[in-house]
């Protein structure tokens, strides 16, 4: 929320995506619904899946991987691993030691942040504070998430949605102008309800009788989320752009967060942005949680789109429920 004169950078990126692609004429075979009902109500066409056998700290360490050799880096450059998640490999230790013990990398802190699908941006929000206080100099913060092994196939309304994947960020402090300038958070701990994982913590530990309820399977009410989401992601956009002291006009690129298509329109329409400014892939991924947006900030400066000095807006909301805004200068 507060706007300074020394700024963290994106030195580089990285991703992974699952091999295997989930299509809706796949899904038709699976739940009683079609590609025109999908494509309608959410924009998606595919997403990926990761295998039986891969798990979170797996997609992460490819997108680490990729983030580090494109950074001109070794492992041991980096001195904090951050993994914001909502799917750990277990619920202690966190995924960031898993990712810590497969990339080689000795006694450097490694820690998990989960905010939903808002984890991403919260991170990097925690990221500034740590490099520009001295704590970190230089961050591994990864977006990574395997929603289809809490999916419940047998829910048409929400098992469309999901996709897995993994974004990595390389940060360190700026030398010049560019990186975060701005940034807006906020949490309301009174809709936890809506978008819900409930099984497996001290709520409802793990049981036969939460294992027959499905209690491990996420649990969303859609309409009430999309009417929040819409409402907030807005807001926050805007807050973020007022404490950069940047109008909407000089917005270059908005990185919303691929939950749903309607919902990326109504949060571009509120900043009247040209849908050529505003980043659209969940017709590729569906909803990848925490790795959408590095995910969509890779393929756009991979495509060439991105100049120096360009503004970008990356906007999320998710479970707790959530939300955030960052203000980003090429």
């Amino acid at each position: 929320m507060i706007k300074t004169k020394r700024h963290i950078r994106i030195r580089s990126t990285g991703v992974y995506l699952p091999d295997r692609v989930l299509t809706n004429a796949d899904l038709e075979k699976m739940v009683d619904t079609s590609d025109e009902w999908i494509t309608t109500r959410t924009g998606i066409k595919e997403r990926r899946m990761a295998s039986k056998e891969q798990v979170t700290s797996d997609l992460a360490v490819n997108a680490a991987r990729m983030a580090l050799e494109r950074g001109g880096l070794k492992a041991e450059d980096i001195d904090l691993i951050l993994v914001a998640t909502n799917t750990p490999d277990t619920i202690f230790p966190a995924t960031a030691c898993w990712v810590q013990k497969k990339l080689g990398i000795k006694e450097t802190p490694a820690f998990d942040l989960e905010a939903g699908c808002t984890g991403l941006l919260y991170a990097l929000i925690v990221a500034e504070g740590l490099i520009l206080s001295g704590t970190a100099r230089r961050i591994l913060l990864i977006g990574v998430d395997i929603l289809t092994k809490i999916t419940n196939w047998e829910d048409r309304g929400t098992c469309v949605l999901f996709g897995d994947g993994a974004g990595a960020f390389i940060l360190e402090e700026s030398d010049d102008e560019s990186g975060l300038i701005s940034h807006f958070w906020g949490a309301d701990g009174s809709l936890a309800e809506l978008l819900i994982l409930p099984g497996g913590g001290t709520l409802y530990p793990a049981s036969e009788d939460t294992v027959k309820k499905k209690l491990h399977y996420l649990s969303m009410k859609g309409n009430e989320v999309f009417k929040h989401a819409v409402k907030r992601m807005g807001e926050a956009a805007l807050e973020a752009l007022k404490q950069a002291g940047i109008e909407k006009e000089q917005v270059d690129y908005l990185i919303p967060h691929q939950a749903n298509l309607r919902i990326i329109d109504a949060t571009g329409e509120r900043l009247n942005l040209p849908k050529e400014k505003i980043v659209v892939s969940i017709h590729k991924y569906g909803n990848m949680s925490v790795a959408t947006i590095p995910v969509a900030l890779h393929e756009l400066a991979e495509e060439g789109k991105l100049q120096k000095g360009q503004i970008i807006v990356m906007v999320a909301f998710g479970a707790g429920f959530t939300w955030a805004s960052a203000v980003y200068r090429w």
